[in-house]
């Protein structure tokens, strides 16, 4: 499975904060925002990443993160010319995509919780239709909204509704086959004049083949696409790091974690920034005993 970070959008909500830098650079704690949504991908097994983003802005991207190889990934570029909906992004990304089924996440969305890389993980096994997630929020007529039966399955999906079926909210994390790319070369603009990732979804329930994974306690979801939104992300990443002292979203320790990058590579990335927090991060993480922490991770207390 391959993925897609759609980092466009020109991020109105963040005037005047945006109108020079791209919304998915400014700070969540102490980690640039892309960083959150590309450990998602990462969590889940995903090496090969496609961003797209604004002719302005992708420039800023390739300087950040480069050709993935720092992280034993392949990252791509694409320019999204102009904000034409979330489903363009699987037309623009086609010839990377392949063959492949792929695995579209919102570069302003961000998830967490204890078991969050076993449920990503078990997402990108997929070998048919699509898998979205549900996450209950106090008021859904924000968000898309989906309504499940009993065996988790999809039966309904409305877009901003004023009077939502269910509190289940669907985060802008995404898991489809490689059909997904047809579907959205023939689905219509909606009235904003976009190509709805919504419509997309509703292709594949009317087939039967959406299944909805909820997030339920345990789990923290955020959309940092506004002011308040984007503070409580950062209060939320703070409070777990200063309190846990762990690193949420440390690129270089997920794919130590996943043997893509060496102890040495690792080391090299330390030294980059060992002036900070981040680093001496890193650094501890290269001082433990991986093997133990494999065995420990893989164990029946994780199942």
């Amino acid at each position: 499975m391959k993925g897609i970070i759609l980092a466009g959008g020109s991020a109105t909500r963040l005037y005047p904060v945006t109108l020079a830098v791209s919304k998915q650079m400014l700070p969540v704690y102490d980690k640039p925002m892309i960083y959150y949504p590309l450990s998602t991908l990462m969590m889940a097994g995903i090496r090969e990443v496609l961003i797209i983003s604004t002719p302005v802005h992708i420039g800023a991207f390739q300087s950040l993160l480069g050709d993935g190889s720092s992280l034993g990934m392949k990252i791509e570029y694409k320019v999204q010319e102009h904000p034409n909906g979330l489903a363009e992004a699987f037309i623009l990304g086609e010839d990377f995509i392949g063959d492949d089924n792929v695995s579209l996440i919102l570069g302003d969305n961000m998830v967490y919780g204890s078991r969050i890389e076993r449920v990503l993980k078990a997402a990108s096994n997929l070998k048919e239709g699509g898998i979205i997630f549900g996450y209950q929020v106090a008021d859904p007529t924000s968000y898309g909204v989906v309504e499940i039966d009993e065996t988790g399955k999809a039966i309904s999906i409305e877009e901003k509704p004023e009077n939502p079926k269910t509190n289940l909210a669907v985060p802008g994390i995404y898991f489809y086959d490689n059909e997904v790319v047809k579907i959205a070369k023939n689905i219509q603009p909606s009235e904003r004049g976009e190509l709805e990732i919504t419509d997309i979804n509703k292709v594949y329930m009317e087939q039967g083949k959406l299944q909805v994974i909820p997030l339920g306690n345990g789990y923290a979801w955020f959309d940092t696409g506004s002011p308040d939104r984007l503070s409580d992300a950062t209060d939320f990443v703070r409070a777990i790091e200063l309190r846990q002292g762990i690193q949420i979203a440390c690129l270089e320790e997920i794919a130590y974690r996943n043997e893509w990058i060496s102890k040495d590579e690792l080391l090299v990335s330390y030294e980059k920034c060992h002036k900070t927090e981040y680093g001496k991060y890193l650094k501890k993480i290269a001082a433990e005993d991986f093997q133990v922490y494999k065995a420990v991770y893989e164990s029946e207390l994780f199942n």
